[in-house]
């Protein structure tokens, strides 16, 4: 429970600065019904850059006091359209409610985790029956029929909040106090809170504005975090020591490089604190002692552009994974002596990407993909060709380590699903190679997997690359073209969508769709390579990718032109906005989630701060004509036109940090002036919420059923 994770040297979505809400408006009832869609005023505005000019007339709705929000014409446009989105999805009211009840009836209400022993204590979560939140437990692991003690109740917290998340949670090392953040307002900014779990009292010591995970020193007296600055980003690592003013805290480390962002973990052994900083292509690490954080920190390596790089420890033994030689990165040894001299303890390999490595006491563990699908491998120390490969079921499928809190352990806790096959915890135990299971998720209003089939394919992009599909389809669903297919994919900053479980979904596959999951490029489902080959100037790859599986599905029958519904969210999201620009008439409903589709300005608007960090993903038009004129041949929003485009319902959320809230409201005021159909289009903005939409489980099935609900209306399946 102490090691948090860190995850900052590649990020998952695309991040920009966040707006504030002034109210809480979110789909205020309809006095008067509309007649008309709302029609946002076109402004003049324009720029000139590398010999163009760009014209952009929805320019206005980016508010200029942004991050504050309260210019009287945006609030009205936005509050109009989602007037209109009520007022045109009341008639389907029933559909959802019908959605919302067979996917709540899907979830175990009173949900628990598997607990799991941390030193003198053993850990788990639970959710009570309609609650929204979880709660926080712990008993002694030396008494387990002793009572369960609750140290932490988010629905508490989150009582009479519009918005509500928790951040991060890092029990001390002494197993006395709790260092937890949250945000309640959709910004990412959290606030850290400490308590004695004991007693339940908080202490004085709250720092808020934080964006980092929380680690603490050996000997549980203080509290390393990182703030995030007025341009949003942590560019610092920070020591709180307990009970001193926050004004007195030493700032450990400061990043100056524009774009990089400081992050800050704890080695499994729990002797060395790390402090790292990269941004999406480069990488640099720094070791303090987790009992002496204000020590002359370790610098492993300096930085080199295009170089990453994560460091584990292991008896004065550093392993470095690192991609500096083999573009599906290696593994390295070093010395804590002389940290910067590597050799190589596995090389890298065309056919097994390697992802991850945590080191145990007695071996260590080695996560990575073959032919795109998770493999986990325990490894000896002392016998470097002694590899142990767990087994598992099924032919596609989603695994890995799961919470392994302890050094010093004879089994991993380990987390596998499928397509069909419910999120199930197991103990891989290592004496006999025995997979235990410990959980399979509950489905209270039943199911049973022999009535689905999954298959895993390939489909042949435009270039020649074959790239892979999962899917999911009742038994019996005809494959001869007449069945509706819903296709998702994400495609960006190398995230692999893995072939997994979903309850919600089953409501599409029940009525009759296949579900599909296209692992395209932009993610890193083949390897590293596949990453690299839908970024900066081969990032439309991605889309066409996408459009390629679409109709190879068609053309092998398991649906047809017309018949296939799209969603993607953030980096998704601008997916979808690519597809409907080039292939209009291939999709019966298309969805998209916060959508990054204002790529060209966005990616040129320096007083987003974290847009510098953006430029090795997506390029640097500002100061690169050939990355300008690429962004702006397939920015969605400047690349709408005059033809019919689907039926569309788009969402954002007014405080979201990652993609501003005036990205889909300029698309969706563009795509209604401009498209020549009168197809379905609505827009969502949740006036209360960021990145991820509304908090709270039942809130975020709502949306769902939502989505459901629009895609099914839209392919005349809604009775």
């Amino acid at each position: 429970m102490r090691k948090p994770i860190l995850s900052i040297l590649a990020a998952a979505l695309f991040a920009a600065q966040p707006a504030i809400a002034q109210e809480d408006t979110e789909n205020t009832i309809m006095t008067k019904a509309m007649k008309h869609p709302p029609i946002a005023e076109q402004r003049p505005h324009s720029y000139e850059r590398h010999g163009y000019t760009i014209d952009d007339p929805y320019h206005w709705l980016k508010d200029q006091s942004y991050p504050v929000v309260d210019d009287e014409d945006v609030l009205a446009y936005l509050k109009d359209e989602n007037r209109w989105f009520e007022q045109n999805m009341a008639d389907q009211k029933p559909l959802t409610s019908t959605l919302f009840e067979e996917m709540k009836a899907r979830i175990k209400e009173d949900e628990a985790s598997v607990p799991q022993k941390d030193g003198a204590w053993i850990y788990w979560t639970e959710f009570e029956e309609g609650g929204q939140y979880k709660k926080w437990y712990r008993k002694h692991a030396a008494a387990q029929n002793s009572s369960p003690l609750l140290i932490l109740d988010e629905n508490k917290l989150a009582e009479g909040k519009d918005y509500f998340r928790l951040g991060a949670f890092s029990v001390s090392p002494d197993g006395k106090l709790l260092a937890y953040s949250y945000d309640d307002s959709g910004s990412e900014r959290f606030d850290v809170h400490i308590r004695d779990m004991a007693t339940g009292e908080e202490l004085p010591d709250i720092i808020p504005g934080t964006l980092s995970s929380l680690v603490w020193s050996a000997d549980s007296n203080s509290l390393l975090y990182g703030l995030a600055n007025e341009n949003w980003r942590t560019d610092n690592a920070r020591l709180h020591v307990l009970g001193t003013d926050i004004a007195e805290d030493i700032e450990l480390y400061k990043e100056e490089q524009d774009g990089f962002t400081v992050g800050i973990g704890l080695t499994q052994s729990e002797k060395f604190i790390t402090i790292a900083t990269g941004d999406n292509e480069t990488s640099e690490v720094r070791l303090v002692p987790a009992g002496d954080p204000t020590a002359e920190p370790i610098l492993v390596s300096p930085r080199q552009k295009g170089r990453e790089y994560s460091v584990e420890e292991h008896d004065g033994t550093l392993y470095i994974l690192t991609n500096d030689d083999h573009v599906n990165f290696r593994l390295a040894t070093a010395s804590l002596t002389d940290p910067t001299e590597w050799k190589t303890l596995i090389a890298g390999s065309d056919q097994f990407y390697l992802t991850d490595m945590t080191p145990f006491q007695d071996f260590y563990v080695t996560e990575g993909r073959e032919n795109g699908l998770d493999q986990v491998e325990v490894r000896s120390y002392t016998e470097p060709a002694k590899v142990e490969r767990i087994a598992f079921p099924e032919a596609s499928y989603n695994a890995g380590l799961a919470n392994n809190p302890e050094y010093a352990v004879n089994k991993l806790r380990l987390s596998y699903e499928s397509m069909v096959t419910p999120d199930t915890v197991y103990d891989y135990h290592l004496t006999d190679r025995n997979l235990e299971t410990l959980k399979v998720q509950e489905i209270p209003s039943g199911y049973d997997a022999r009535e689905y089939a999954t298959e895993r394919l390939t489909i042949a992009a435009r270039d020649g690359a074959m790239v892979p599909v999962s899917l999911v389809y009742k038994k019996g669903t005809k494959l001869d073209g007449s069945a509706p297919l819903h296709l998702y994919a994400y495609g960006a900053y190398g995230y692999a969508v893995p072939p997994s479980f979903s309850t919600s979904r089953l409501s599409l596959v029940d009525r009759g769709f296949i579900y599909a999951i296209a692992h395209i490029r932009g993610g890193d489902d083949l390897g590293r390579d596949w990453y690299l080959q839908g970024k900066l100037m081969q990032r439309t790859n991605t889309f066409n990718d996408f459009v390629d599986v679409a109709k190879g599905l068609a053309a092998k029958g398991y649906t047809s032109k017309g018949s296939i519904t799209a969603s993607g969210g953030s980096a998704g999201g601008e997916l979808m906005g690519a597809i409907v620009n080039s292939d209009p008439d291939l999709w019966g409903a298309v969805v998209a989630h916060v959508p990054f589709v204002d790529v060209l300005n966005t990616m040129q608007d320096e007083s987003l701060p974290l847009t510098p960090g953006e430029w090795p993903e997506w390029g640097n038009p500002i100061t690169d004509k050939a990355a300008f004129e690429y962004i702006r041949s397939y920015s969605p929003y400047d690349q709408v036109s005059a033809h019919d485009y689907p039926p569309m319902l788009i969402t954002g959320g007014l405080n979201d940090p990652r993609v501003t809230y005036w990205e889909p409201a300029k698309w969706t005021a563009k795509l209604r002036a401009t498209k020549t159909d009168d197809n379905m289009l609505l827009m969502k903005i949740n006036m209360g919420a960021g990145h991820g939409g509304k908090s709270g489980r039942w809130n975020r099935v709502q949306e769902t059923a939502e989505e459901y609900a629009f895609i099914l209306w839209q392919m005349g399946l809604s009775n």
